[in-house]
């Protein structure tokens, strides 16, 4: 064969991408995940939540705040998940579209929560202490963290990391256009990046690559490569790898079974089954699995996820000391209402901020020279 003939010969095409449904499934796994982390923030841990108890959560739940630990995972899960939209939104699509698409989606219902939680901590009946108002301001800008600035979100560090998730994908992956073999060069890239950051020590290296994080927003990008070709053998590998690396960070971070102090104990077997789980079950959403799944009120519950997210934490520990040491409910009445409180908020924040203020939002960054 001649070299002319060698160039002439059609490469094998790309699988096509699937025809893009709502995949209801997944909304539905983002609000398991949002209240994980709201069981952990209200009967898995201590701290100022034991003020808005009136005692250890340990004593309003002996038995289930061993479980509730566990629900921290849940960020764990969400990066996994964000993976996978990320990687969905961005494929095909110009930087602009991809950046007005993100700041639209974060900023309106953040902006609200943070003007909110600030307000509350502020009144005099409320035994929280709020943020200066220097503070309250650069939150706003969601930059936070880096600065050493006070947080008035209490969940704004995993936001910190989902801006540099975005960064690093919209650079390397959106700006030159996405492809099958351009993201898994980035999950690839990435991922020895992360560890070699891991082994450097370099306190800037970890900021820009992540190394504890990493393997979850790698492996939900690498389930997006499944999505669109179940067959793909360095997808596969991409999620395998990173489960493997992403479940060893958990452990590190989360196992405590040698520490006497230690709100609860977690196992590590229990931390492993947690990851594991959230990868399977995006996973299942991927391979089609749970298609069947297509009820719209999953639509509605991915919908309230992010704003009860938000605002669950610090403004549920109100609604604890109200309903609980005000009212004297129960503890399990307490912690049912307070999560049905916030998903009510959460569906305000969506109807009157959401609703109307993101696509305004992303036309005004789309049209923007």
């Amino acid at each position: 064969m001649t070299v002319r003939e060698v160039a002439a010969t059609p490469r094998r095409p790309e699988p096509a991408a699937p025809r893009e449904t709502r995949l209801r499934a997944l909304d539905g796994l983002r609000l398991v995940a949002a209240l994980m982390v709201a069981a952990y923030h209200y009967g898995g841990r201590g701290g100022d939540v034991t003020a808005a108890w009136g005692s250890s959560p340990k004593d309003q739940f002996p038995t289930l705040h061993q479980y509730f630990s566990y629900g921290c995972l849940g960020v764990q899960v969400f990066f996994v998940i964000s993976g996978f939209v990320i990687c969905m939104s961005g494929w095909g699509r110009p930087l602009k579209s991809f950046f007005a698409s993100r700041a639209s989606r974060l900023l309106p219902a953040y902006w609200a929560a943070v003007v909110l939680v600030t307000a509350v901590f502020a009144l005099p009946m409320v035994a929280y202490k709020a943020v200066s108002p220097s503070d309250a301001l650069v939150n706003m800008t969601m930059l936070q963290q880096p600065l050493g600035v006070d947080r008035v979100l209490g969940v704004c560090w995993t936001l910190w990391a989902e801006v540099r998730f975005y960064a690093l994908f919209a650079l390397c992956v959106v700006l030159p256009g996405a492809s099958r073999r351009r993201v898994i060069l980035f999950c690839a890239g990435w991922t020895l990046a992360a560890a070699i950051a891991q082994a450097a020590h370099q306190p800037l290296l970890d900021v820009v690559l992540m190394p504890e994080y990493a393997p979850f927003f790698i492996g939900g990008v690498g389930l997006y490569l499944v999505h669109r070709d179940r067959r793909d053998v360095y997808a596969w590998g991409i999620v395998g790898v990173s489960f493997l690396i992403g479940q060893h960070y958990a452990v590190r971070g989360l196992w405590n079974v040698g520490d006497p102090t230690a709100f609860a104990h977690r196992s590590s077997a229990g931390i492993v089954l947690v990851v594991a789980l959230g990868f399977l079950a995006v996973a299942a959403i991927a391979l089609g699995l749970l298609n069947w799944a297509n009820w719209h009120w999953l639509t509605v519950a991915g919908a309230l996820t992010y704003p009860f997210y938000l605002v669950h934490e610090h403004l549920g520990w109100v609604v604890i000391h109200a309903l609980h040491i005000g009212l004297g409910l129960p503890s399990a009445a307490t912690f049912a209402l307070t999560v049905a409180a916030m998903l009510l908020l959460a569906w305000l924040l969506n109807r009157y901020v959401e609703k109307p203020l993101t696509p305004r939002l992303r036309s005004a960054l789309a049209k923007a020279r």
